[in-house]
């Protein structure tokens, strides 16, 4: 290790002189610039090292109060969502498959009666976690960090025995590692190249999560974090599937399944290479053609992502929430009903409504949700994932009353799923109504009886009334679990 960090340092060393040689050589001598034109053309210093050494740090740090409660929300939303995803296709098909795999017995697949390898139960738990639209979204990245983190935080809290607080803190690292690898390479970049932001980043948040309850140190932290970098897939071809499978792979499973590979190749001594952020041949350099390596450590300890993912109100793909929101306070103000709306306007940023414009699944498709919307007056689980329904004659009847509008005007960063809703009366009247931050944003945040009463819906079904309660009174004061192993009872079904 020695001779890596030498190498390392006399790499660095002579990168830097370059860098500082053509920075004189092209600046103008303007007084009082010459430090901040150096600090401008010189490389990023050890970005691996010093993101290793917040990860082994991390462990042992005390969160703020703000932060552990934002964590214990996001946690229990993500459980929900990995429980009631058992029961969907994504769900049903992963069970089916682990069934044919067997594996060491390290971690319990939720929702079921199998227990398999912690890479295996990480795999299950990500394709639950994103079979229903459920899970969590971070608005600036656009990442999904809940259903990879989560369920790779979950199945090596399992396999090596950890406590809920270094649980909790595993996740808090990891949702951190996930957001900020995006922001390192460009979220919109990502996008622009036709890469999956959410897949991108997935297999980093695992890895956070994952090798922080591994207990790596800092080497360990520097090998995972490059067999990590060595698995980072994800293209946006995920758009064309129909049945939410691959999708569910691409957000989640893929990455929670990486993320633990990695920390458990690195725990069976597989070393790699110690500064996969840095230098030439980087990561971040390769994947991106704007790299803002110094991304991946701005602000750690202060800045935390947990805080600011949003909380979905209803089973559908993020860009829904907004619009959705938006209609059914009109529809509760206004009175609305089939029989006296003639046209529904529905505008959003342009990204936001190429994803969800009459696609093929219900809970990605903005003409059905609002048109179950006014029909119900909500937009149930069930009917999120109703094919049946989105074809049912008063459903169609209503979808070819709504008009989507991409709206350039409502790309802006500050509010980036914002949804505008304008609905015209059968009288003439036009009713509109604009919702900058959904309900469940950081902006707008959902308060724990909110939180309670979504994952009780979700889990209910599957797990029953006594189980879901306790699970939810567990996770709410998961600093108190000594073992994570004590979860599983709640967690899994004879």
């Amino acid at each position: 290790m020695a001779t890596v960090h030498a190498d390392m340092s006399r790499r660095r060393l002579l990168q830097g002189a370059g860098s500082f040689m053509a920075a004189a050589a092209l600046s103008p001598a303007v007084p009082g610039h010459a430090a901040a034109q150096r600090a401008a053309a010189a490389p990023a210093a050890d970005v691996t090292g010093r993101l290793a050494r917040y990860m082994v740090a991390a462990r042992d740090r005390d969160l703020p109060p703000d932060v552990l409660r934002e964590a214990k929300h996001r946690v229990l939303d993500t459980l929900a969502a990995m429980i009631s995803g058992t029961h969907l296709l994504p769900g049903e098909k992963t069970i089916q498959f682990l069934r044919t795999q067997g594996g060491t017995p390290e971690a319990s697949v939720v929702g079921t009666n199998l227990k398999t390898t912690a890479i295996n139960a990480a795999f299950a738990g990500g394709m639950f976690g994103h079979a229903n639209e459920t899970d969590d979204f971070e608005p600036v990245t656009k990442a999904h960090p809940g259903c990879a983190v989560v369920p790779a935080a979950l199945a090596m809290g399992e396999k090596d025995g950890r406590s809920g607080v270094e649980f909790l803190r595993a996740v808090v690292l990891g949702y951190d590692l996930c957001c900020r690898f995006l922001m390192a390479l460009g979220p919109d970049h990502v996008r622009g190249t036709h890469r999956s932001a959410e897949g991108t980043s997935s297999t980093f948040g695992a890895v956070g999560a994952a090798a922080s309850l591994a207990r790596l140190d800092e080497k360990g932290m520097r090998y995972a974090l490059s067999y990590a970098a060595q698995q980072v897939s994800g293209i946006w071809s995920w758009a064309r599937d129909t049945e939410h499978i691959e999708k569910a792979f691409d957000f989640s499973g893929m990455g929670a399944r990486n993320g633990v590979t990695a920390a458990v190749l690195v725990q069976a001594g597989f070393t790699g290479v110690a500064d996969v952020l840095d230098g030439e041949q980087s990561m971040i350099t390769a994947l991106s053609t704007e790299p803002q390596p110094e991304q991946m450590v701005a602000d750690l300890g202060l800045r935390y992502y947990v805080t600011e993912t949003a909380i979905k109100v209803f089973s559908v793909g993020y860009p829904i929430q907004s619009p959705l929101d938006a209609f059914l306070t009109l529809r509760r103000e206004h009175n609305l009903t089939p029989d006296n709306v003639e046209h529904i306007l529905a505008r959003l940023p342009l990204d936001g409504a190429r994803i969800i414009d009459n696609r093929a699944m219900p809970d990605v498709n903005i003409q059905y949700a609002l048109a179950v919307a006014l029909i119900d007056g909500t937009v149930s689980f069930e009917d999120s994932h109703s094919h049946a329904r989105m074809v049912a004659p008063d459903v169609m009847a209503i979808r070819k009353r709504v008009q989507l509008v991409g709206d350039p005007a409502l790309v802006v960063p500050d509010a980036p799923r914002s949804g505008f809703i304008e609905v015209t009366l059968r009288d003439g009247r036009k009713v509109s109504h604009f919702t900058r931050h959904a309900p469940g944003t950081k902006e707008n945040p959902l308060s724990s009886e909110r939180v309670n009463e979504k994952a009780r819906n979700l889990m209910t079904p599957v797990l029953g009334a006594q189980k879901t309660e306790e699970l939810i009174t567990r996770v709410h004061a998961i600093e108190q679990v000594a073992n994570v192993r004590e979860l599983v009872p709640l967690l899994t079904v004879a």
